[in-house]
């Protein structure tokens, strides 16, 4: 009778769940200025790598370092005047204390002290605003990463919180790979992500280098559109392999057991009994083995128990073999055909 078969061998197995995921910049950041005027200064190159507090863009500091000298000659010029009206009240209060000034002359005396103390007050506040204002008109990077395409060059007037962004900045050291799996691997997902952090792979397509990663993050819900689960996994990306919004070969792995028995799925067969293979003998007759089929991984079943490893077993041609049956090798009978 001819069959095909193959060996039941011991290997590390590794379950592993596969998507097609989508890199995503670890975060990334809009870059708009917070006030109006011309852009002085570019100081950067379009895809240039950048890192935190670099200087960007430079805007005409003038108009906002004169609006900071007014407000600075207002602040001395009212706190003058509230020096002076302090005087007048505290010379006010001690005329009433000796029962030689009047009540409305020292009331009077007292409202306006307090008046240019607020004013004083405001005075410090304009500074402020005028300094932060000033300090505006330098733009630097908030965090590390590489520049885009640069929107407004030297000589153009900014709006203070345009619609569109002067420059976008991504963060690509590290990223996060996106990727969505069925509803029902969610179980088996979140009982391996608790019991240690799982790992992920991706292979960018056409190459043979593999990244890996660990996953970083599940949805808080399933897509009832889709019936699908959202993760993300983080990669360290420190040779720039991946890139936001590329296209990846994704896998998640759940778990490895080592030393396993496995048999190709085909290969295990079930009746009243339960799961059985076939196993082909040195003698090359057909004898039924019951086993324990454990999980199936890539076209592979896990034998819990009843082989051993290295038994050749059966892996098509069941239908038509009986215990005791002599056999052969399809692969044999072909090459004995064409000699």
């Amino acid at each position: 009778m001819p069959v095909l078969v193959a060996r039941a061998v011991r290997k590390s197995v590794a379950q592993r769940l596969r998507a097609i995921g989508k890199v995503e910049a670890f975060s990334t950041v809009d870059i708009k200025a917070q006030i109006s005027g011309e852009v002085a200064q570019v100081n950067f190159r379009e895809g240039q790598d950048v890192k935190k507090n670099d200087l960007l863009f430079t805007i005409d500091p003038r108009p906002f370092e004169a609006a900071l000298r007014e407000a600075e000659a207002n602040e001395e010029r009212d706190r003058a005047q509230m020096v002076q009206a302090q005087a007048d009240f505290d010379r006010y209060a001690f005329l009433l204390k000796q029962g030689v000034g009047s009540q409305q002359q020292y009331d009077e005396a007292r409202a306006k002290f307090e008046g240019l103390k607020a004013t004083v007050a405001a005075d410090e506040a304009a500074v402020q605003t005028a300094n932060l204002n000033l300090s505006y008109t330098q733009i630097r990077a908030p965090i590390e990463g590489r520049t885009g395409s640069l929107i407004l060059h030297a000589g153009n007037i900014v709006k203070a919180n345009a619609d569109s962004a002067m420059v976008v900045i991504n963060q690509i050291k590290p990223v996060y790979v996106d990727f969505s799996l069925p509803e029902k691997d969610l179980p088996s997902v979140r009982q391996s992500m608790a019991a240690r952090p799982l790992s992920v792979d991706v292979a960018v397509p056409g190459s043979k280098e593999t990244i890996g990663g660990t996953l970083s993050f599940i949805d808080n819900r399933v897509d009832p559109t889709t019936g699908t689960i959202a993760l993300k996994g983080l990669f360290a990306n420190e040779n720039e392999a991946l890139w936001p919004g590329q296209f990846v070969n994704t896998m998640l792995t759940l778990n490895e057991r080592p030393d396993a028995v496995v048999v190709p799925s085909q290969a295990v067969q079930t009746g009243q009994e339960g799961s059985y293979v076939f196993l082909i003998g040195p003698d090359m007759k057909a004898s039924i083995q019951k086993v324990a089929a454990g999980q199936t991984v890539e076209g592979s079943t896990i034998i819990e128990s009843g082989l051993q490893g290295g038994e050749t077993v059966v892996t098509d041609g069941q239908l038509r073999l009986i215990p005791g049956a002599t056999v052969v090798e399809k692969n044999g009978l072909v090459a004995q055909t064409a000699s």
